[in-house]
């Protein structure tokens, strides 16, 4: 192995495990608690090292996404692979989304801050963009999905845009998971579960992709 690809393995295992620290603390504390100095302790290294991979800590969250971003993505996909019609695929992915909220809050948390803001995204090799990526190929994943259940019949031919629906379905299932987590008590004083909402949800989401007539 040569020189330069040695220090770039140490250099992108070195940032591993920054990342691996914020997303630990995020974990115990969230993510506002969370500071340079705590991750520096966190991955046992010096302030400025920490500041030397990341700018800021903002620069941090982005690549925090960047890793929530690639779990999230892997469960999207293994959700379609369970799946053979696109609408189940759709209704699968999100579930697997709502999986991911409850148990990896410090992940979700970050990618919706992250979503909340204007990304920077003049460096090509920027956390923010990668991340921006990652969130592309979630999407996509959706797309997929959907435009495979126009195909297959299990999707109405009238939805629309899949890349529309998608970002509807998207915007909905973030929507109900931000509902459930933060409302839980007032739902609950109108004697109804969380788990029971998220349901109603899935099953009106589901109607309306179902063509007339069919299961």
């Amino acid at each position: 192995m040569n020189t330069a690809l040695r220090r770039q393995e140490e250099k992108e295992r070195r940032r591993g495990e920054i990342v691996a620290a914020a997303a630990e603390l995020a974990l115990r504390q969230g993510w506002d608690m969370v500071t340079m100095d705590a991750v520096a302790r966190q991955a046992r290294l010096s302030r400025a090292l920490v500041y030397l991979y990341f700018k800021d800590k903002t620069a941090l969250q982005a690549a925090l996404c960047e890793v929530a971003g690639a779990f999230l993505h892997q469960r999207f996909a293994d959700a379609v692979a369970r799946h053979a019609c696109g609408r189940d695929q759709c209704e699968a992915i999100g579930r697997a989304y709502v999986a991911f909220a409850a148990e990896m809050p410090h992940f979700f948390e970050a990618m919706s801050r992250f979503e909340a803001r204007k990304p920077e995204t003049s460096d090509p090799q920027s956390a923010d963009l990668r991340a921006l990526d990652g969130g592309e190929r979630i999407k996509t994943l959706m797309e997929q999905a959907i435009e495979r259940g126009i195909a297959d019949g299990s999707i109405r031919t009238d939805a629309g845009d899949p890349r529309m629906i998608g970002i509807a379905l998207w915007g909905m299932t973030h929507g109900i998971i931000q509902v459930a987590a933060t409302k839980a008590a007032l739902i609950a004083r109108r004697g109804v579960s969380t788990g029971a909402v998220i349901d109603q949800a899935f099953l009106m989401l589901r109607r309306a992709l179902t063509p007339p007539g069919t299961a």
